[in-house]
């Protein structure tokens, strides 16, 4: 059988935790030799896991995995990231390599700036469904990045989940607060409506399989059915009803301003997270 011409080129990650291990493992699934795969990682136990459970070349130095990749995925923590990629500059302007950043609150000029200028960078912001392979990540190019290199990211990035461009890059923080945080605000919900049920006399495994497929399903009517999420509530809601009741306690205990003010608060976050690792 003939190569696939949509072949991944080498890939180098800069960091080997949770979100990378995601997007390794989809590349993986998707045919990606694990072999072209590069992981530094610090930490001895998940380079051994990563290594194990994948396949991949993994090694606790960071150059030693970016001189072989002409991708690189920067997967390390956002308060790190600075110090990594000034000591990788050198490399980076010498490979010319497409960068990947994952990193919450970090610009692409700054990822720029820190790699010696001229680099063409992918910002970007999955979440941990990607774990899954459902997640969502938002991606947005620099004007140094080619329709080539863009179409590579996409690649690199869609076993994770669907994909969604973003032109403006300061609009990557609200995508963070969106989706990237999101998914802990449906945990949050599981965990009070769990509590809740329980509250009101449920058995704890009862009342969590019922949160969970209720949760589950939901969530798949809103993405198949092609309704907007406030039709598909209008539509469970009979007036006077015990829905209606339900949604009457949200509205008095201000629900819709205080997922607005913690959006607004997760955003906020990433801007200073920006301002504080510059």
């Amino acid at each position: 059988m003939s190569p696939s011409p949509t072949a991944l080129p080498p890939v180098a990650f800069i960091g080997g935790g949770n979100m990378a291990r995601a997007l390794i493992g989809g590349m993986v699934r998707g045919g990606a030799s694990a072999q072209d795969i590069h992981v530094s990682e610090p930490y001895a136990p998940n380079r051994e896991g990563l290594a194990t459970e994948f396949g991949v070349v993994t090694t606790e130095d960071n150059a030693d995995a970016a001189e072989k990749g002409a991708v690189w995925v920067l997967a390390t923590k956002p308060q790190v990231l600075r110090s990594v990629c000034e000591a990788l500059a050198p490399l980076a302007q010498a490979q010319r390599p497409l960068v990947v950043s994952i990193a919450a609150g970090i610009t692409s000029a700054q990822l720029d700036r820190w790699l010696g200028g001229g680099i063409a960078v992918v910002r970007t912001m999955p979440n941990t469904p990607a774990l899954l392979g459902a997640g969502v990540t938002g991606l947005c190019a620099t004007a140094a990045t080619s329709d080539a290199q863009r179409a590579l990211a996409d690649q690199l990035l869609r076993p994770a989940g669907e994909t969604v461009w973003i032109d403006d890059e300061a609009l990557m923080d609200a995508v963070t607060a969106a989706s990237g945080s999101g998914p802990a605000y449906v945990f949050l919900l599981a965990e009070a409506m769990q509590a809740a049920a329980e509250a009101e006399g449920l058995p704890t495994d009862a009342a969590r399989t019922l949160v969970v497929e209720t949760i589950a399903g939901a969530a798949r009517m809103l993405k198949e059915s092609g309704e907007t999420a406030t039709t598909l509530r209008q539509r469970v809601t009979s007036p006077n009803g015990t829905t209606q009741a339900a949604l009457d306690a949200f509205a008095a205990g201000g629900f819709t301003p205080l997922v607005a003010a913690a959006v607004h608060a997760a955003r906020s976050r990433g801007a200073e997270l920006s301002a504080a690792n510059d």
